[in-house]
């Protein structure tokens, strides 16, 4: 393939724990010529056959910022505030159908956008579902909300664009070392001692009836992207590793004990911190991952040649390392960990900013 020949993606939320996994892997693909990385805040991080576009989805015209690409990635997503959804939804729900349309106005021969395990409806935890389970979401959250919602939206918009590849990626909870101290940031908030999460250091862990998640790492969530890039697929692919997380796999790694707990009691104890905003994780979020089915991911193995390189206990001890280090990558949403940034996490308030 030539130069003149080779792919120009553009990767819309490109600075956050999967899109810098993407934009990576991108750069050692020899199909690919130029990524164009997009994000709404300056970054110093670099990377190979890629240059930085700042823009803001909700507010700026994405039609020059995607013209003559041939595929664009969308990622960008805000989780907080909770607190405030109206936020959230200019942005996640708004800002995408921003980039859909100008997708569509230039011609772009694919989109594949970042869904979620969180917009499936409630289903089985003994089997695993496909792709062609509903996907109305859970109704408590904002997130699983504004997934359901722009997947609807994209039903309508394949049918408008048929000459378009519309894919769809749900994976599970996904984790890397570089992404740990923004997840700690944005789910549980500046109380949580990283350093104190080690085997030998907790003594129990909750067990709490359906409380279970498929998780993988995000280079591997990375090269199902890159494979859908790159061929001609169509449709939903669910990204999971097995086996899924529960308490009894959590306590098994930390060599701690078990402790059953009603979920009411767990639902309470999360309520009372958000509403007090000691924790940036809304009771909505635990009630959606309890409602989760389990997804089967033979369709990503078979049409995406495709299957994760870590187990589950690879990438969550990865991810604990991160967590116990502060680790970090030179961008805005994943800046490592410093006593200025938790002091700085309590006076914005936590939870409330975006």
């Amino acid at each position: 393939m030539s130069e003149q020949q080779r792919l120009k993606v553009v990767v819309v939320g490109a600075t956050g724990n999967v899109g810098t996994s993407i934009v990576e892997a991108l750069s050692e693909e020899p199909s690919v010529g130029e990524i164009v990385g997009v994000a709404r805040r300056h970054t110093d991080w670099t990377c190979s056959k890629t240059r930085w576009i700042f823009a803001d989805a909700s507010v700026d015209d994405f039609r020059p910022i995607v013209r003559g690409a041939d595929a664009v990635i969308h990622l960008a997503w805000l989780f907080q505030p909770t607190h405030k959804p109206e936020v959230t939804f200019e942005n996640n729900v708004l800002g995408a159908i921003r980039v859909f349309e100008a997708v569509a106005e230039e011609r772009v021969p694919a989109l594949v956008y970042a869904s979620s395990v969180a917009t499936y409806s409630p289903g089985p935890s003994d089997t695993g579902v496909t792709e062609d389970w509903p996907t109305h979401g859970w109704p408590g959250a904002a997130y699983p909300r504004e997934k359901a919602y722009l997947e609807r939206w994209l039903d309508a918009y394949e049918l408008s664009n048929p000459d378009m590849r519309v894919v769809r990626m749900r994976p599970g909870f996904i984790f890397k070392r570089e992404s740990a101290t923004a997840q700690r940031r944005l789910f549980v908030g500046p109380l949580l001692a990283g350093r104190l999460v080690r085997s030998g250091l907790i003594p129990a862990v909750p067990l709490v009836e359906d409380l279970r998640a498929q998780i993988l790492h995000t280079t591997d969530v990375a090269a199902a992207y890159v494979q859908a890039v790159l061929r001609p697929v169509r449709g939903a692919f669910n990204l999971a590793a097995d086996p899924p997380v529960d308490g009894a796999y959590l306590a098994e790694l930390f060599g701690a004990r078990q402790i059953p707990i009603p979920r009411p009691a767990v639902r309470g104890a999360l309520w009372a911190a958000w509403h007090t905003h000691a924790v940036p994780a809304s009771p909505g979020l635990l009630d959606t991952v309890l409602q989760l089915p389990i997804m089967d991911t033979t369709r990503a193995r078979t049409e995406l040649g495709w299957q994760p390189r870590y187990t589950p206990r690879e990438t969550l001890e990865e991810f604990l390392g991160g967590l116990r280090d502060g680790a970090g990558l030179p961008t805005p949403p994943l800046h490592g960990d410093t006593v200025g940034g938790r002091l700085r996490e309590f006076a914005t308030g936590i939870g409330q900013r975006p």
